[in-house]
């Protein structure tokens, strides 16, 4: 028997930017429907608009189901979701658009939860038309930590670099408040877990950021170096995180010394997705310590080109892949840690191992 191929929940975002484009043009290669099981949530309305407009979008079509437990494989399912007279409005924010990347997104967590689809890439959304009574998050990582509990860690991801963290989206007079001890030791495990989990490490290398200006400057500059990050650092190491730093942003990455590490924490949102983007403009959004998976492109509503076929679907592609490449690595993760002595092999190197190469315990007395 065949393996079951991935379902992929895809919500279309805001329907007046370029999610529907992107969407439409990644899935236009018949290839994606081979690799895995497309299912759509938003308006076929948005779907019908966009493709007239997108050169080559011929091969896209797709199957209008009630629900995602219908789907078949080997074509693209949409599950409509919103109001169907939504008039569509390229590069417009409208209290309708808001309201139907709400609901797909709604209907789209449902299934998560229930088990018809597998994993979850979200194309972007305007943080501010979304906002209504049952709507207050500001931004998709949030409104998942509030349907799953706990506090996902925010990553972005390409094959250059991964970047975590500290901070998500918060105004930057309280990044210095939020930045904790406790909050960054939890960070640092948090990353750890997913490289080691969800990208096939075995044991990685983490840079952390300073938050301020040349890492403070000996307290020249701010004191949090000193009296919160670096002691973070240290807990975590204590606890088998191998973490580095304070290191300051700019020399970081002008240097290309971030290529030395695994990954690296930043301490605010625009400190580690500024130099993300600039270096990998096709990466992807990953929201990490979720039980499921979820990825979006690194890329917003984009209002200026939506409606003109311009979008590039890059990184919605990259999304999607990333987002099978992170569950099958989970599923081996498991099946490896289930078998004690299989687990101490790969965390030492893979060698063959006995009953004897396992810690030993002193015994009871």
């Amino acid at each position: 028997m065949s393996e079951q191929k991935i379902r992929v929940g895809i919500t279309l975002g805001d329907v007046n930017g370029v999610g529907p484009e992107v969407v439409i043009k990644a899935l236009s290669n018949p290839l994606m429907c081979e690799m895995c099981t497309p299912v759509l949530y938003g308006p076929a309305k948005a779907l019908s608009y966009y493709r007239k407009g997108i050169e080559g979008a011929e091969n896209f079509a797709y199957a209008v189901v009630s629900s995602a437990r219908e789907t078949r494989p080997r074509r693209v399912n949409l599950v409509e979701c919103g109001d169907p007279e939504l008039k569509i409005e390229p590069g417009v924010s409208s209290p309708g658009a808001g309201r139907a990347a709400v609901a797909a997104l709604r209907a789209a967590a449902a299934d998560v939860k229930e088990g018809a689809v597998d994993v979850l890439v979200t194309a972007p959304i305007n943080k501010e038309n979304v906002q209504g009574d049952d709507f207050h998050h500001t931004g998709h990582t949030e409104f998942l930590a509030a349907a799953w509990g706990g506090e996902p860690l925010m990553m972005m991801c390409s094959d250059l670099l991964k970047v975590g963290l500290v901070t998500i989206h918060v105004p930057v007079s309280e990044v210095s408040a939020g930045v904790t001890g406790e909050k960054i030791v939890a960070r640092l495990e948090q990353l750890r877990r997913s490289l080691i989990a969800d990208f096939s490490l075995n044991e990685p290398r983490i840079a952390v950021l300073a938050l301020n200006p040349h890492a403070g400057d000996g307290g020249l500059l701010g004191g949090e170096e000193e009296a919160v990050i670096r002691p973070a650092i240290r807990e975590a190491a204590r606890r088998g995180v191998l973490a580095f730093g304070p290191f300051a942003a700019d020399g970081l990455f002008a240097s290309g010394a971030f290529r030395r590490y695994d990954a690296v924490l930043a301490m605010y949102h625009d400190q580690g997705l500024a130099p993300f983007k600039a270096l990998t403009p096709q990466g992807v959004n990953f929201t990490a310590s979720l039980p499921f998976v979820r990825t979006s492109p690194d890329h917003g509503v984009a209002y200026d080109i939506a409606g003109q076929g311009t979008a590039d679907p890059a990184s919605m592609r990259e999304a999607i892949y990333l987002a099978q490449d992170i569950f099958r690595s989970r599923q081996l993760y498991a099946r490896i840690t289930k078998n004690p002595l299989r687990r101490y092999e790969r965390e030492k190197g893979g060698r063959d191992v006995s009953v004897s190469d396992l810690p030993q315990t002193e015994e009871a007395d």
